[in-house]
């Protein structure tokens, strides 16, 4: 008797502290990148079977509380850890003088994240616009949303994005820098990768 009325308190006990924990607030809102937490990547092939990887310094993006979704990439951030290669892609495929960024425009539903506990994810396709050296350009997707913390998502990519040089008016400049490093090739679809940390504004 005494070891079921032991329990019976132990389990009451265990569900008023249950019913008296805060819930986790839905991610509504307006929310900002963290630049910090953030990263793209890209991998380029030259010669044929030689990859490597870089990536951009400088991110910045929003998402709105209606889903608005953006994300500006400062080109001239580019880093290859070869400061040649940086400069010639900033003047020669880039044309950072011109086109100093590139811009992803994206619409979202808040509320098929919005219910996320810390922990859990959920993957969506998303249809989204790259606007890159003049050009705008569809670009289809699937992305995985992440709550990490109270006030804090990260949006990845499930798979690589490949993106096509030729659609952005790239090519010349690929065939540019070709010649200035002497290489036999260089691959003009490009795979892209991203993992952006956003945080929810006070």
């Amino acid at each position: 008797m005494r070891v079921i009325i032991r329990n019976s308190i132990l389990s009451g006990g265990l569900l008023l502290a249950a019913c008296t924990q805060p819930a986790e607030e839905p991610l509504e809102g307006a929310w900002t990148l963290n630049e910090a937490e953030s990263r793209l990547a890209f991998t380029s092939v030259k010669a044929g079977e030689i990859a490597e990887a870089h990536g951009f310094g400088s991110l910045s993006g929003s998402i709105s509380a209606d889903g608005a979704a953006s994300l500006v990439i400062d080109l001239a951030s580019v880093a290859t850890n070869i400061d040649i290669r940086d400069e010639r892609m900033r003047e020669v495929l880039f044309e950072t003088g011109v086109y100093p960024s590139a811009s992803v425009a994206a619409q979202i539903d808040p509320a098929s994240f919005a219910g996320l506990a810390i922990g859990e994810s959920n993957v969506q396709p998303v249809s989204a616009t790259l606007d890159l050296h003049g050009v705008q350009a569809p670009v289809e997707t699937e992305l995985s949303v992440t709550r990490i913390a109270a006030g804090k998502v990260k949006v990845e990519t499930t798979a690589p994005i490949i993106v096509d040089a030729g659609t952005y008016g790239l090519t010349e400049g690929i065939a540019k820098l070709q010649e200035l490093a002497s290489l036999p090739g260089i691959t003009s679809q490009v795979p892209v990768n991203f993992s952006l940390v956003f945080e929810r504004q006070p």
